[in-house]
């Protein structure tokens, strides 16, 4: 079963030391499971990354990361909470994610970018976690890809520190190389 313990400092670790952590995140292999459809688990994940159940936050982080690594995105866009004998929708009112801390080393084509997600996860952008950028009624929504077909949004402030960084490269369009990957911040 993954980790459940407090996340370390994040801003403390270099991105060799964050790499090294995201390798050693195992996860249940939920895309092997394929149990019938339950019902509906109850549950919600607000825009802002809170989970709900029966319409209360859960207060305890290490049962939201618990949950977190049993959800899987479905063939019809839907989420679900899936174990080898069941599965439950679940809502989502935007991604099941949120990119809340920020790491950059490098410049240029040398730099890697590491986020820490709200659940204590860390993801380094490449091209299997790639950024992008989805223009909705409200403004940009930037997204990190986390795993196949789950995406964090990139909170607001973390953005603004992509932004800030793409605007001193002064690429065009605007955007930050990661991994060896160009990720452009403009919205699509």
């Amino acid at each position: 079963m993954p980790e459940t313990r407090p996340p370390q400092d994040f801003a403390g670790l270099s991105l060799s030391d964050i790499a090294a952590l995201g390798a050693e995140n195992k996860l249940p292999p939920v895309e092997k499971w394929n149990p019938d459809h339950c019902g509906d688990s109850h549950m919600r994940i607000a825009s802002d990354g809170t989970w709900f159940h029966e319409g209360s936050p859960i207060g305890r982080p290490a049962m939201v990361r618990l949950f977190s690594t049993i959800l899987r995105r479905e063939a019809d866009g839907g989420y679900v909470l899936v174990t080898p004998v069941e599965k439950l929708s679940i809502a989502v009112d935007d991604a099941p994610f949120v990119a809340v801390e920020l790491k950059s080393e490098g410049r240029g084509e040398q730099r890697r970018l590491a986020f820490r997600l709200n659940t204590g996860d860390i993801v380094i952008a490449d091209g299997e976690h790639p950024l992008r950028v989805s223009e909705k009624d409200d403004g940009p929504h930037p997204y990190v890809t986390v795993r196949k077909g789950l995406d964090a949004l990139i909170a607001r402030s973390v953005y603004y520190e992509l932004v800030n960084l793409a605007l001193d490269e002064g690429h065009e369009p605007p955007g930050l190389w990661s991994e060896g990957q160009f990720f452009a911040l403009d919205a699509q």
